[in-house]
């Protein structure tokens, strides 16, 4: 890219996710929205970028890179095409509906040579992104169990995928990236009460590479809103809602009790609690910029595509583990969980 040349950049659909990328690119640093795919057109008549009926038509504009927003079943078609024709891509979690797919696609930007993500967005919530660091500095100790929950209503507009596919692949890649390890196996149940082809609740037990205990539960069946990450160690346990990015810590108590019958338990007491007071940038703008980054070369930590592709395989083990009451045990990484940096186009 010349000096001082904004990116081309183009957007593909522009369902609820879309728009908000939409939001974002067309005020990004560096960063120019040529043009939308979508074939219903702009319905609201606000974008700024034309938009157009085809893949193809997006093309023919001369684009840098794509942000891919449609249906997870599409997101094979459109990316096969993407790399084909020379174009990275920001894909939208999850990477595919299936390992076979998502494999498909990593190698297919790996061939061409061209800078590819996905869109967990979770990596970039300001809370996930301080608890992570407090991690590496040792400042829970040895990690014991990391409990996720994820739950709140029905999106109407999911249709293709269910709960797993949509809202567990969060759970299992800040899971894996927070802590640095892989999961080795995991055990799951599900239930289907909206009538859909798809599950809509899943209750996951797994196990990290380091023997830490895995505990999720995601639903889209509760009129409750929660977004909520607890890490216990063995000086204390970090609370992250990553709706409100606040980061809570609660310590361990160091102050011995006379109360007889409380000292009769060897457990842990109460001590201090901390809430941290921690920069709040959007997630969203923050994944653009890194991916931005990228493209142009710069070292940054997106989301590779083959960190999206072992979250589809861990996604595919809970559906298989639910679907015959096994545990099911996860193969061997293809990259590092903590990788982030890319190859420069």
């Amino acid at each position: 890219m010349s000096e001082g040349r904004k990116l081309r950049a183009g957007l593909i659909g522009l369902g609820a996710m879309g728009r908000n990328h939409a939001r974002v690119l067309s005020g990004l640093d560096g960063v120019e929205l040529v043009g939308i795919v979508d074939p219903a057109g702009d319905v609201t008549g606000t974008l700024r970028a034309p938009v157009v009926p085809e893949l193809g038509d997006l093309l023919a504009m001369g684009i840098d890179y794509a942000v891919v927003a449609c249906p997870t079943a599409l997101h094979e078609q459109v990316g096969l095409e993407l790399a084909r024709n020379g174009v990275g891509a920001l894909i939208e979690k999850p990477l595919a509906q299936s390992v076979e797919a998502a494999t498909r696609l990593v190698e297919a930007f790996e061939a061409a040579g061209l800078v590819a993500g996905v869109g967990h967005i979770e990596r970039y919530n300001p809370a996930l992104q301080s608890l992570r660091l407090r991690l590496e500095a040792g400042e829970l100790g040895e990690v014991y169990q990391v409990v996720t929950r994820r739950q709140g209503p029905f999106p109407h507009r999911i249709a293709d995928v269910g709960v797993v596919m949509d809202l567990a692949t969060h759970d299992i890649d800040l899971t894996s990236w927070v802590t640095g390890q892989e999961y080795t196996s995991v055990s799951a149940r599900t239930v289907s009460r909206s009538g859909r082809l798809h599950e809509d609740m899943v209750a996951v037990v797994g196990q990290l590479t380091d023997g830490t205990m895995v505990n999720h539960l995601v639903n889209w069946l509760s009129p409750l809103k929660e977004r909520s990450t607890v890490i216990t160690g063995d000086k204390g346990c970090f609370v992250a809602d990553t709706l409100t990015a606040d980061l809570t810590f609660y310590a361990n108590g160091a102050i011995d009790t006379e109360w007889e019958a409380l000292r009769a338990f060897r457990g842990v007491a109460e001590g201090d609690m901390v809430r941290y007071a921690i920069p709040k940038r959007e997630p969203l703008l923050v994944e653009h910029e890194r991916f931005r980054d990228a493209v142009e070369g710069k070292e940054s930590d997106i989301v590779t595509l083959r960190q999206g592709l072992r979250t589809v395989e861990v996604a595919g083990a809970l559906l298989r583990s639910a679907s015959d009451g096994s545990t099911v045990t996860v193969g061997a990484r293809h990259t590092s969980p903590a990788e982030g940096a890319v190859p420069t186009r």
